[in-house]
């Protein structure tokens, strides 16, 4: 699904690389999250792989174009913006040229908010709002779908939906999750896979390799 080769990446485009020569071969149908201290640019990335960003060197290939992005909640919307979920998912429907309004209420069905289409983003929680944005990922109908720390400022009831909705959308959809990720149970929870990320370095192992290195029983 992704493949990385000799991957190296500086915002100069020259010496010192912040990511230095980082091979990644992310299979169909897996489900990978991204771990590492803050500043081991795991979101810098996610943006080379949705092209956000342009490598200094070496090679991302994608093998698919249907790709759905969910951002960091601080990032991704501004919740005092009297727009209600249905105006919102319209909004990106546009985008992606899509005219079948069935794909809103597949997509608010397919994260269990269908009964929230007409609600102000401003008046949800944090929880209600990270699914609608997963919604709209969904929308495009995605093979991958990528997501940048989706259970931050979230409380935990609304932690562990999230994280059976995304786990449900691989196991069962058969769609491919990156992840970054800062909360370790759930990644050795629903990932297939855990990727590294240290001193510029990417290293990728199953979670049954993953525990035996940190001897997690």
């Amino acid at each position: 699904m992704v493949e990385i080769k000799n991957l190296n990446f500086s915002y100069t485009g020259n010496k010192p690389y912040i990511l230095n020569n980082v091979n990644l071969n992310i299979r169909d149908g897996s489900y990978v999250s991204i771990l590492g201290e803050n500043g081991s640019a795991k979101t810098t990335l996610l943006k080379l792989v949705l092209n956000l960003l342009n490598p200094s060197s070496g090679n991302i290939a994608l093998h698919t174009d249907r790709i759905g992005y969910v951002p960091q909640r601080v990032e991704s919307f501004n919740s005092q913006f009297p727009i209600t979920v249905t105006e919102m998912l319209s909004c990106h429907m546009k985008i992606l040229r899509l005219k079948n309004l069935k794909t809103i209420h597949r997509s608010l069905d397919a994260v269990g908010m269908e009964s929230f289409q007409h609600t102000l983003i401003g008046d949800m929680s944090g929880g209600q709002q990270q699914k609608i944005f997963i919604a709209r990922a969904l929308m495009g109908n995605p093979k991958l779908l990528i997501l940048d720390e989706p259970s931050t400022g979230i409380d935990i009831q609304s932690q562990k939906e999230i994280y059976s909705i995304i786990k449900h959308l691989n196991v069962h959809l058969g769609i491919t999750v990156l992840a970054v990720e800062h909360n370790l149970k759930a990644a050795l929870d629903c990932s297939t896979h855990i990727c590294i990320m240290d001193s510029g370095s990417a290293s990728l192992y199953t979670i049954e390799e993953y525990k035996r290195i940190i001897r997690v029983s």
